[in-house]
């Protein structure tokens, strides 16, 4: 079996296999798309081959579209080179069932994929002839939020922002350059109206991605290299829209229990790869199977009927509600919780966490007592059953290869958002007093336990790519661990920290709270197993 544009013609040996495949005229769907692109997406990872692409494909099954997806990688171009273009841009998406079975489909929506680079010229040319055509109604993107960033942790521009105001109408480096570049091509050709949609996992993600747009452009008229229509044609919302969005789905790296699997099927070429940025992708994308996209319902040029796919249309503050309900009580707090404590007790999956009766427990008092009393119902998704969902169904499932080791990355800029925006609700709410908060307070604790780089038993740990890690490291050197004296007065810069926190913990009441349950996670080998099941009940 051979994923690729006539290996899929053989439908006998797909079918045996119970592999579903695309129900729709895949030659017509190139053809059209080619004529008359509709969607180009930025940033050509699992997430998306697992979950929007995916979302294209049922409208196209159904017959309710008639056009694929382009879609265009500005960073990691080995992903082009090595998993789409050799299988003919298909892939198949395997979806673990808590049951352990696999729900396979090949992936087909995908027309084009290119390499949004000017060095490659002929991915790049037509990069500029698809933002030029008037029926481009979607440019949609999953580049994680690092991809707007335009400054440094010293809040200074990066050097490829810096090249990018000066020269980036010749050879942008930027993803945001890039994208301005296009759209300025657009706006040439007669300021076309299309949404720009941000899919990625972050807050207000719309608005980050818009605001990033118009400093380049800005730069731009500044620097007299473009005219002041063009940033007149970008803050049009009935021209150029930046609707947010609130993304959720598990889509985490090949696993080898299915890359075996799918090996034993017949399927060839299902090698794993670790690309040269440390991308992990194969041919298949592993996923779990619930998902959840809700968009603001602005697209000046109209759209296609996602809705039908399942996707939730509606209004900016309903989106910011939903966003509000996963990121600061149903869902990432309690993935931070576990990955937290589970580096530290030497978990290697999420799923074996769960089997734990306090971090379990420690999770489910986090979400239901703790955050559920100041959450907003945002309408469309019910909190109650969300949260139980994810707590009884999502982190359990065993066949989810998702490690604490992944969730832990960059813990930094998440805990402002995660759990800092809990503490400010319990701060300025008019019943709820911020002191009682016993859970949360006990994660940041573990945090500042896990970045001493020592677990549970004593031995070395390594720690989670974060951009703040060297920093970090400096607010723990000197303490050792069995000394709780060595604390002193290390940890209050650290926790004072409102950039980190949201707020200055000391100031709102918990950085001696903290500070008393780190001292106690520090009392020696085995104190983090004891601490959790002296506070969590």
């Amino acid at each position: 079996m051979k994923l690729n544009r006539n290996g899929i013609k053989d439908y006998s040996v797909w079918e045996a296999n119970q592999v579903e495949l695309p129900k729709f005229d895949y030659d017509e769907m190139l053809r059209r798309t080619r004529e008359e692109p509709k969607w180009v997406h930025f940033g050509a990872g699992n997430i998306f081959r697992g979950f929007i692409a995916a979302l294209q494909q049922n409208l196209l099954n159904s017959g309710k579209s008639d056009s694929g997806i382009i879609v265009a990688e500005t960073f990691d171009y080995e992903i082009i080179d090595k998993v789409y273009r050799p299988f003919d841009n298909l892939s198949l998406l395997v979806h673990l069932n808590h049951d352990g079975s696999l729900e396979k489909k090949v992936i087909g929506s995908v027309s084009e994929s290119l390499v949004g680079d000017t060095a490659r010229t002929e991915d790049w040319e037509r990069l500029k002839i698809i933002f030029r055509k008037p029926s481009l109604q979607i440019v949609s993107f999953t580049v994680t939020e690092k991809g707007y960033s335009l400054t440094g942790m010293s809040n200074q521009y990066l050097p490829d922002v810096i090249h990018d105001m000066q020269h980036g109408l010749k050879e942008p480096k930027s993803l945001i350059a890039k994208i301005s570049l296009l759209l300025y091509g657009r706006y040439l050709a007669g300021a076309y109206p299309v949404a720009m949609v941000s899919m990625d996992n972050c807050s207000h993600n719309g608005d980050l991605l818009k605001k990033s747009v118009q400093v380049i452009i800005q730069k731009w008229v500044d620097n007299g290299l473009v005219e002041k229509g063009f940033l007149d044609y970008i803050n049009n919302p009935s021209k150029v829209s930046f609707p947010c969005s609130m993304i959720d789905k598990i889509t985490p790296r090949p696993s080898e229990t299915v890359n075996r699997a799918l090996e034993e099927m017949g399927l060839e070429d299902t090698e794993i790869i670790c690309t040269n940025r440390n991308t992990y992708i194969s041919q298949f994308v592993n996923a779990e199977k619930p998902q959840y996209l809700v968009i603001e319902d602005q697209f000046p040029n109209g759209r296609m009927p996602l809705e039908d796919a399942g996707v939730y249309f509606t209004d900016k503050r309903t989106v910011e509600n939903v966003e509000r309900m996963k990121v600061t009580t149903c869902l990432n707090p309690l993935h931070t919780a576990l990955a937290v404590f589970g580096c530290l007790l030497g978990y290697k999956l999420i799923a074996d966490e769960m089997k734990n009766p306090q971090l379990r427990k420690l999770i489910e008092n986090i979400g239901y007592k703790e955050g559920m009393p100041v959450v907003i119902n945002p309408g469309i998704i019910e909190p109650q059953a969300f949260i139980d969902e994810v707590i009884n169904q999502r982190f359990p499932n065993p066949y989810i290869p998702d490690t604490p080791q992944r969730i832990a990355c960059d813990t930094s800029q998440k805990i402002p958002v995660r759990f800092g925006e809990t503490i400010k609700t319990y701060v300025s709410h008019s019943t709820y007093d911020v002191k009682s908060l016993t859970y949360i307070p006990l994660v940041i604790a573990g945090w500042c336990r896990y970045l001493m780089g020592i677990d549970d038993s004593g031995n070395v740990m390594e720690l989670s790519p974060d951009p703040m890690l060297d920093q970090l490291k400096t607010y723990i050197e000197g303490i050792e661990l069995g000394k709780a004296e060595t604390v002193g007065e290390h940890l209050k810069p650290l926790l004072s920290n409102d950039k980190i926190f949201g707020v200055n913990l000391y100031d709102v009441g918990l950085g001696k709270k903290i500070e008393g349950y780190f001292k106690e996670l520090i009392a020696g080998q085995g104190a983090v197993k004891n601490v959790l099941e002296k506070y969590v009940r």
